[in-house]
This record gives C-alpha cells, sequence and structure tokens, in this order.
C-alpha cells in the first residue's frame, strides 16, 4: 500500500466505516501476527493509568462497540468497575494506519460471553478457571498445579470422556462503546492525516447506549 494513502477529503458524517474496512483488511493480510491486538488502556480506583495489550474479539458497527474478554477480577477488570471507561489504540504499522477509540465500558450479556468461551480451545478454557488472574504467583510451578487441579476437577465430573468446561462467573466481555474515534494515516514527512470524530452516548439498558450524531474535525498532525 502506499504511503501517500490520505482520508477523505470531506470526511464522512460516519466514521465507523472507515474502521470496519481497516480492521477487516488488517485480518484479513495478516501482515502481523495479532491483527486485532489493541493497547487498553484504564484508570484504576486511586486515579493511575494503566496499559496492556488486548485482542479486540468483535466489531459492531453499527450501532459502534467493540468487545474483548477477561477475568472480571484482574487488575483491568477491577479498574473497569471502578471507573467505567477505556482508551485503545490499533497500531497497524505495515498499513500505514492507526485507529484511537475512547469511549464507555459495560459488560457483555452472558450468553455473549457463553458463547465465546465456548469457541475457545479446551486449554485456554482450563487457563481461565486456574489462573487468579493479576494475583501474586509464587512460583510457575504453583500455576502449573493450579492447571492440574482444575483439570483432574472436570476430568472427574465427566461423564463421557469428553471435558465439558463452562465459562466461570468471574470471566467474560466487556463491550467498549464509542465516544470518539480518531483515524490516522502516515503521510511523507511525517505530515500525517489525521480526524477525529465525537458523539453523545445516551443509557439504553445494562448492555447498551442510544447513540447520538457524530461531529467531526481534522486535526493537526
Amino acid at each position: 500500500m502506499s504511503h501517500t494513502e490520505f482520508l477523505p477529503e470531506t470526511l464522512p458524517d460516519n466514521p465507523l466505516p472507515i474502521f470496519a474496512e481497516w480492521f477487516a483488511e488488517s485480518c484479513e493480510r495478516k501482515l502481523q501476527p495479532n491483527p486485532d491486538a489493541m493497547t487498553l488502556a484504564t484508570v484504576d480506583a486511586d486515579g493511575r493509568p494503566s496499559a496492556r495489550i488486548v485482542l479486540c474479539k468483535q466489531l459492531v458497527t453499527p450501532p459502534g462497540y467493540i468487545v474483548f474478554f477477561t477475568n472480571y477480577q484482574s487488575r483491568k477488570g477491577q479498574a473497569l468497575a471502578a471507573h467505567p471507561f477505556a482508551a485503545t489504540v490499533f497500531n497497524w504499522d505495515s498499513l500505514h494506519r492507526q485507529v484511537r477509540l475512547e469511549g464507555r465500558i459495560l459488560q457483555s450479556p452472558p450468553e455473549e460471553s457463553d458463547a465465546y468461551f465456548s469457541s475457545r480451545s479446551l486449554a485456554s478454557k482450563l487457563g481461565a478457571w486456574a489462573s487468579q488472574q493479576s494475583q501474586p504467583l509464587s512460583s510457575r510451578l504453583q500455576l502449573a498445579a493450579q492447571v492440574a487441579k482444575v483439570t483432574a476437577g472436570f476430568a472427574a465430573k465427566s461423564l463421557t470422556g469428553q471435558t465439558h468446561v463452562p465459562r466461570p462467573p468471574h470471566w467474560g466481555g466487556f463491550r467498549l462503546w464509542i465516544e470518539h474515534i480518531e483515524l490516522w494515516v502516515e503521510g511523507p514527512g511525517r505530515v500525517h492525516d489525521r480526524a477525529r470524530w465525537s458523539r453523545e452516548l445516551t443509557p439504553h439498558d445494562a448492555f447498551s447506549f442510544t447513540a447520538g450524531h457524530w461531529h467531526s474535525t481534522r486535526l493537526n498532525p
């Protein structure tokens, strides 16, 4: 792809189709090992920021949210419970593109979390039960022992020989509802192309918001 790609001169009313196109292309071309990887930034109860890489498992447009999954009792899970807002960055170096999102966090409906958990490998399911994510661990051997204990426990419950592992109650999805989105394209001489869109979100129910119209502006690089 040429480095001279630019955003449309007249910014579209809705930026999400561009984001969806970029996201799909990054996943299809697989020019980097985890094209769905994003940096997720949160703020804890004391106002201290923290960032880590997570995988975006779904982009839903419309209405405009992304989904990722984690242990609700982890550091990020507790931070999101204390302050249900987050920011993410998708950086696709190979495509010379970047997307920044900021928005509000809601937990996924149980059926959404169940559906994704059921698609995971057996080892990943057992790991979700065994790992007390973000808690102190004395050694790698302790973690191996926790996995072995969980594996034996579910195997003992199985009558068919095929281990069934349900979703742990402390594990599931989060939906980041997009309030602000910035699209960035690398430009020659580091004169990049940037634009930002914002909208208002009004709570609708436990899992969704009603979204207002987007307002856009171009930004200096």
